[in-house]
């Protein structure tokens, strides 16, 4: 059994994407482009509503899957599929758009505080032709363990005897939402060829047994391979805990299309001007 230590602590970027709304980006930046099989992460919220309320008007995606855990706020979906729904504080979408689709998210609310991450997902060249699929997840749907020390929701993967909704996925993902107390250690086993990665959403922690910088809040702490993680909270601190099996294939960008070759995103874009692009 390896211990897992920290490989590189990176501060999020502050940006905007969609109509403008401000978010802090952590993966899919010049110091961390991607981490496979992970391709980009977005803490995305404010308490000002002019910072959130042009939300994410329809645009297109292929060959990604997006998920998105919500922890305050609300936002609608509505895509070319005909889907529609509602995510409120806790819910979480699972999206694998696959061969393509045209979808929009826009807040639903006037006022508030809005809380939330976008993880993107890279999908194996065999499943980028794919047609769309949604795992709709409702708060109270998600794996719990809770104890004295610490409380952890599983989006994916299994702590003790808690599991999370999304199961046998291609790259075997672990998503854990952590709040540990005070002077209190987080432990847990993970499969040795995994990435994976810790956010720090607020609060200070300390990561394997070597030293390293001092963590702070919206910090990107990319781990090392190995399949034994300890961190230990110096004081009150909430993190995502995110690991996943890596795909190890080419990868090429194109905005919010990724392929594994630059013709497969002119072809994407292409489709997507000649209006085939999410025609199933």
């Amino acid at each position: 059994m390896s211990k897992i230590e920290v490989k590189k602590i990176i501060k999020a970027i502050e940006t905007s994407d969609g109509a403008g709304v401000k978010l802090k980006r952590s993966i899919g930046t010049p110091e961390a482009d991607y981490i496979d099989p992970f391709l980009m992460l977005d803490e995305f919220g404010s308490e000002n509503k002019e910072d959130y309320l042009a939300g994410f008007p329809p645009h297109p995606h292929r060959g990604i899957e997006t998920v998105t855990y919500m922890l305050h706020g609300e936002f609608e979906h509505e895509d070319s599929t005909g889907s529609k729904g509602k995510m409120e504080p806790g819910d979480v979408q699972w999206m694998k758009t696959g061969r393509g689709i045209i979808h929009s998210e826009m807040p639903a609310m006037t006022g508030g505080k809005l809380l939330g991450f976008q993880l993107w997902i890279n999908m194996p060249a065999k499943f980028k032709k794919n047609k769309p699929e949604y795992l709709y997840i409702k708060g109270k749907e998600l794996g719990v363990h809770k104890d004295d020390e610490k409380l952890v929701k599983i989006i994916a993967g299994k702590y003790e005897k808690a599991e999370g909704p999304q199961t046998n996925h291609n790259v075997e993902p672990i998503y854990f939402h952590i709040v540990l107390n005070e002077k209190k250690e987080f432990k847990c086993k993970i499969p040795e060829g995994h990435n994976s990665f810790i956010y720090l959403l607020r609060g200070e922690l300390q990561i394997g047994e070597k030293e390293h910088n001092k963590t702070s809040d919206s910090n990107l702490i990319i781990l090392e391979k190995g399949n034994r993680l300890t961190v230990k909270a110096n004081k009150k601190t909430e993190f995502l805990f995110i690991a996943g099996k890596p795909i190890g294939e080419p990868i090429a960008r194109g905005g919010p299309f990724v392929m594994n070759t630059k013709a497969e995103i002119l072809e994407a874009i292409q489709d997507y001007n000649n209006g085939t692009f999410a025609k199933y």
